[in-house]
């Protein structure tokens, strides 16, 4: 059996994209990044989990840490819910 991964798994590729990021700026000031990196990750995270959670929302949303009617405003607003 594999071990669960660990916040380092997740935190490399991410710096990795960042420092990335900051090269392909080429010196120029970056605007709104952190709204920028929620998005970019939260959509896929909340994908997965729903996913994982087979599409149930109060135990995605337990899974995540969060209220359900939390969990529901992000999956309508990355447009997840029909």
């Amino acid at each position: 059996m594999s071990s669960p991964q660990t916040h380092h798994d997740i935190e490399t590729p991410l710096r990795a994209r960042l420092r990335a990021y900051f090269a392909d700026l080429d010196g120029s000031t970056p605007v709104d990044m952190y709204e920028m990196v929620l998005n970019v990750f939260e959509k896929p995270m909340l994908e997965e989990v729903m996913a994982q959670a087979g599409q149930n929302q109060s135990r995605a949303a337990q899974w995540l840490g969060l209220n359900r009617n939390t969990l529901r405003k992000k999956l309508i607003t990355h447009g997840l819910l029909d």
